[in-house]
Order: structure tokens, then sequence, then C-alpha cells
């Protein structure tokens, strides 16, 4: 049986957010396997040749307002971040960089920090402190995310969604069949646990 989803996502994009809030409470009940996928989404974006809603003046209002409403249903603490949109990039190689033990604490407390507490993540001072708090060294911190070697394999995840064909975050793969979108989550769920 493959109970494997790859989740491709990016911290920028708030249904990422509460879709990873969704995969924590899944994860407790059911027995998938989700597969963590980073991507940068300007670089998809521009792969794909599309412009992001948070760039048009009219989806912005229904993305802010579609997300609230998503988040309150499903009681995820949300507020839409200030700041919004901020570039990823940095905090997206971190993902990669960190230790695999890290990865979901890092992930987890990076979300809650803007998509919950309206922190603003491009504030250097506010990333040491969330830094300091993960036990991770900011100065290796930065080294690390300037390491060609990661800096090669978010592109290289980014270029892989391009090429299945993915053009957003969520995104999620289940036996090789795309499910766009949080509210999609569920049918990649029951794609998976039919087998």
């Amino acid at each position: 049986m493959n109970n494997q989803i790859d989740f491709y996502f990016d911290i920028i994009s708030p249904f990422s957010y509460i879709a990873h809030k969704k995969i924590q409470i899944i994860k407790q009940n059911k027995k998938i396997n989700f597969n963590y996928k980073p991507v940068f989404l300007g670089g998809l974006h521009k792969l794909a040749e599309i412009d992001a809603p948070a760039f048009n003046k009219f989806k912005i209002k229904i993305l802010q307002s579609d997300c609230e409403l998503v988040a309150d249903k499903n009681n995820i603490p949300f507020i839409w971040n200030s700041k919004f949109p901020i570039n990823s990039l940095y905090m997206m190689r971190g993902y990669l960089f960190v230790e695999e033990k890290l990865k979901e604490l890092y992930l987890d407390t990076f979300y809650n920090a803007y998509w919950r507490d309206n922190i603003d993540l491009s504030d250097e001072i506010e990333l040491t402190k969330i830094l300091k708090s993960l036990n991770i060294d900011d100065k290796k911190f930065v080294e690390g995310i300037k390491n060609q070697l990661i800096k090669d394999q978010l592109k290289k995840l980014t270029t892989e969604a391009f090429d299945r064909e993915l053009f957003g975050a969520p995104t999620f793969v289940a036996n090789n069949k795309i499910f766009w979108g949080q509210d999609r989550l569920e049918y990649a769920v029951d794609e998976v646990s039919s087998n």
C-alpha cells in the first residue's frame, strides 16, 4: 500500500500554513507519510509564467478573507500578516539547511511566527530571535543558506515541482495525481487511504 503524499509548500503561502496545520492532525490519526518538499514560490510562479495573487488588488482581498474563513472553520489560529508578501527565499533555504530532527519544529515555528503572530520575518532582529529560540546559531545559519549545495537543492525542488506541472502552493501529489490547494488535502488522503 502506497501511503506517501508529497507536500509542496512555501512559508510565504498562507494556505500552505493551513495545510501544514491540517497535516499535523491527520498524522495523529492516519498512517500516512507526508514528504515535505520546500519550493521557492516566487521562482515557481516565474517558471509557470503566472502572477501571484498577492500582486493583484482584487485577488488579494479574496485571498485574505478566504484564509481567515478557512482557518476559522478549522480552528486554526490565523492573522493575516501585515508585511505580506515578503521574500521567502532565505527561510526556504533555511528549512533545507537545518538538521533533519529540527525541520518540523523549524517549519512550525516560522509558520506560527508569520501567520499566527504577525511577525515580520524580513526583519533581521526578529529572524535572529526565532533562530535563537530554536538553538540555531544565526551566523552558521546565514553561512548555511548561502552554501551552493543548499541553493541548488531548493532550485532543484522548485524545478521538480514545475516539471510535475505544479504552479502553486500548497500542492499534494499522491499516486502521481496532483491535488492543488489546502482544500484538496482530504482528496489526497483519500487517494492513498483507499489503496
